[in-house]
């Protein structure tokens, strides 16, 4: 049998059950479009968290104790007193060394309005990059100011701007009054995964508002002590910067300061680029793989109607084998209408999933981005599963004897 008869016979025995061909494709279109969706929101995510990190992180190293030695977990004890700072700030190749720590607080007030908040940030001007400010300047050491982000700012019934005062209440109860002096986009030396907190943030000058010390082990007085401290490196030598701030570690007062059981390390922005890319992959891996069980749901169906079809047409192949066609014919027609359903599934498919993966994207408010490898798996996916779910039933018409079935009514 020439393949243009085959397939025109395919398309006509498709044609014929209109409604039945319908709802049989509509499962492996479901199930395409579940994995191009999941799929492309996945993408379009990872790559949107992965641009926001790297846009603001490049050039930072981050140090700081974990636990785990190779992990990202922070331990927030203050052990990189000022005179760790100080020695950070000699290693070749820094523009700047920025501690950061966290006065624990109540609420924030601006006259009678106040919002529940646990915590402010304390830190150096060199924090506040130009580029992220969009309204007034950095704070100054030594005076009662503040920075505020674009989240803090409108958090009141009414908007705070620069020269406004706020009122931070400490857990002890003390209040003190500062003075906004800028409204910034975010802070440098921020750890990347502080970049998706909600909270709004105000950051303050260490000097008079930070008030945590530990002893020196080296100068045996007492000074500032930081959770964590971020290396601004030149751009050209970030690599080169880690491994000389890695070395500095060492000679730290927070390599005596830490526990035991905390290590010291440094990392890079594209440090916490890869790991955040790679759990991004992982838990879109996984949701995929769910949306995978619509698509054996589909393949099923058009195996049972398969099945149906060759119960259905027993006597027209005992006709087409008595005229002539062989086994291999009528197993070669029946895969071709089971690719044929699985590859419109996919076609109709894939459109739909890229529709509701843009609609996904909007309503998260990322960039939308295609995940192409995705695509064309998906498509080559809903032609298999045809061929696949056809190879059963197609073997079962092939060996239908043509006496026996020009017997059948």
């Amino acid at each position: 049998m020439e393949g243009r008869e085959t397939l025109r016979i395919a398309l006509r025995t498709i044609r014929s059950h209109r409604l039945r061909s319908a709802l049989t494709v509509l499962g492996v279109v479901i199930g395409i479009a579940s994995v191009v969706t999941f799929a492309t929101f996945g993408a379009s995510v990872q790559a949107d968290v992965i641009g926001q990190i790297e846009g603001s992180t490049a050039n930072n190293v981050y140090a700081f104790g974990s636990p785990e030695g190779e992990g990202f977990d922070v331990a927030f004890q203050p052990i990189f007193t000022e005179r760790d700072v100080a020695r950070l700030a000699e290693v070749d190749g820094v523009r700047a060394v920025i501690p950061r720590g966290q006065l624990a607080v109540q609420s924030i007030a601006r006259g009678n309005d106040s919002i529940a908040t646990g915590q402010v940030t304390a830190s150096v001007p060199a924090t506040v990059a130009n580029d992220s400010l969009v309204a007034g300047r950095s704070f100054r050491q030594g005076a009662s100011e503040a920075v505020i982000d674009r989240r803090a700012a409108t958090a009141f019934e009414e908007n705070v701007t620069v020269g406004d005062e706020i009122t931070l209440t400490r857990q002890s109860g003390e209040t003190q009054t500062v003075t906004v002096v800028g409204i910034v986009n975010g802070t440098r030396g921020e750890l990347p995964v502080s970049n998706f907190a909600s909270q709004p943030r105000v950051v303050v000058p260490t000097d008079p508002f930070y008030d945590t010390v530990a002893e020196s082990p080296s100068a045996g007085v007492l000074q500032r002590a930081y959770p964590q401290v971020t290396v601004v490196a030149d751009p050209a030598r970030v690599n080169e910067v880690r491994g000389a701030v890695e070395r500095a570690l060492s000679d730290t007062d927070a390599n005596q300061l830490k526990a035991d059981d905390v290590e010291l390390v440094a990392r890079t922005g594209g440090d916490f680029v890869d790991r955040i890319g790679d759990v991004i992959d992982r838990i879109t891996r996984f949701v995929t793989g769910i949306a995978v069980i619509a698509l054996v749901v589909g393949a099923v169906g058009i195996a049972n109607i398969m099945l149906v079809s060759v119960t259905e047409r027993t006597r027209e192949i005992g006709i087409m084998k008595a005229v002539g066609a062989r086994n291999r014919d009528v197993m070669q027609l029946f895969l071709l209408e089971a690719a044929l359903l699985g590859g419109l599934g996919a076609v109709l498919g894939l459109p739909l999933g890229l529709v509701v993966g843009w609609a996904a994207t909007r309503y998260a408010e990322v960039s939308f981005a295609l995940a192409p490898v995705w695509m064309a798996l998906s498509v080559v996916v809903g032609v298999l599963v045809g061929v696949v779910s056809g190879l059963y039933p197609a073997w079962r018409a092939a060996r239908i004897e043509p006496i026996d079935a020009l017997r059948r009514e």
